[in-house]
């Protein structure tokens, strides 16, 4: 049995901020990426002392084994989106310094928010098959070599390296120019005041003619169950519900990383709202209402 003054704990706990950035990558939920660390650690504990000692590179270890538990969990992570009610989107996370309460996330379980965590980004994978997202992730994203991914999805570096392409093929085909940071912050500053005000053609001014609203409520509360179209549409839709909902209260805050919104009633998050803002104009809007996925957000 490990005791905390077992010199290797230490080592082995420092593993877990990747794994968790790791496994929320790959899962795009951070309820399920916090499920396969703890079984990865119970998969470590289990071994006995000599085993543990004849492990050459515990993290090294670790990683590969929270890799394949999430290739496994991608697997039938499939049909049960199939079951979902609606349209399923990725667990929107706060900036750690916006955690609920204002408890900053431990740092051991923290999710390092980049580029490779933004909404959009976790969209796009989710449209790759499980092993196209594993080995993006860990070659592009956490710089593992084509042979250590071999070794951990049990393919040939070759297929591995083939594999890696096409999902890159894909986020490049999915990617328009982002507009710079400040200017996203302001445009979303500029669609909050608009949506307070009910101003329905300052929202159409802000909104790409072409954009499209997606919206998660996974059968828990009322949520669009397909993509709204339509810059018009999609303004007249938040005038509505700004008019039969006049209690909310609506804050800036980041998510995943960019400039997003927070809706809340009565202290309580019930909206987490995430923007594509290409150009001038907000070319995709995410918001989740899915209680399960606003854990990290509720002040209630």
């Amino acid at each position: 049995m490990t005791t905390p003054s077992d010199p290797s704990l230490s080592v082995i706990m420092s593993e877990r901020r990747q794994l968790i950035s790791l496994a929320y990558r790959l899962l795009g939920s951070l309820a399920e990426a916090e499920d396969v660390v703890q079984e990865t650690y119970a998969r470590w504990y289990a071994m006995s002392r000599g085993q543990q000692e004849a492990i050459e590179s515990p993290g090294a270890w670790l990683t590969t084994v929270a890799s394949r538990i999430c290739l496994d969990l991608l697997g039938s992570a499939r049909a049960r989106r199939e079951r979902y009610v609606g349209e399923w989107i990725p667990e929107p996370l706060p900036d750690r310094t916006e955690w609920a309460n204002g408890r900053p996330a431990d740092p051991a379980d923290r999710v390092t928010l980049d580029e490779s965590i933004n909404m959009a980004f976790l969209v796009v994978l989710e449209s790759m098959t499980p092993a196209e997202r594993v080995a993006f992730i860990l070659h592009d994203v956490f710089r593992y070599s084509f042979a250590e991914v071999a070794e951990i999805v049990g393919r040939t570096p070759a297929a591995c390296r083939q594999l890696a392409w096409l999902a890159r093929r894909r986020v490049q085909a999915s990617q328009a120019p982002a507009a710079p940071t400040a200017q996203h912050a302001d445009i979303i500053r500029d669609f909050k005041q608009a949506w307070e005000a009910k101003d329905i053609d300052a929202l159409i001014g802000l909104l790409d003619p072409d954009a499209t609203g997606t919206a998660d409520g996974g059968g828990l509360v009322s949520a669009m169950l397909r993509p709204m179209e339509g810059g018009e549409r999609i303004a007249r839709a938040f005038v509505t519900v700004a008019g039969v909902a006049p209690d909310l209260t609506i804050l800036e805050r980041r998510v995943n990383g960019q400039p997003g919104l927070v809706v809340q009633q009565n202290g309580v998050t019930v909206v987490v709202l995430a923007f594509d803002v290409v150009g001038e104009r907000i070319k995709r809007i995410w918001s989740v209402l899915n209680p399960d996925k606003l854990r990290p957000w509720t002040t209630g």
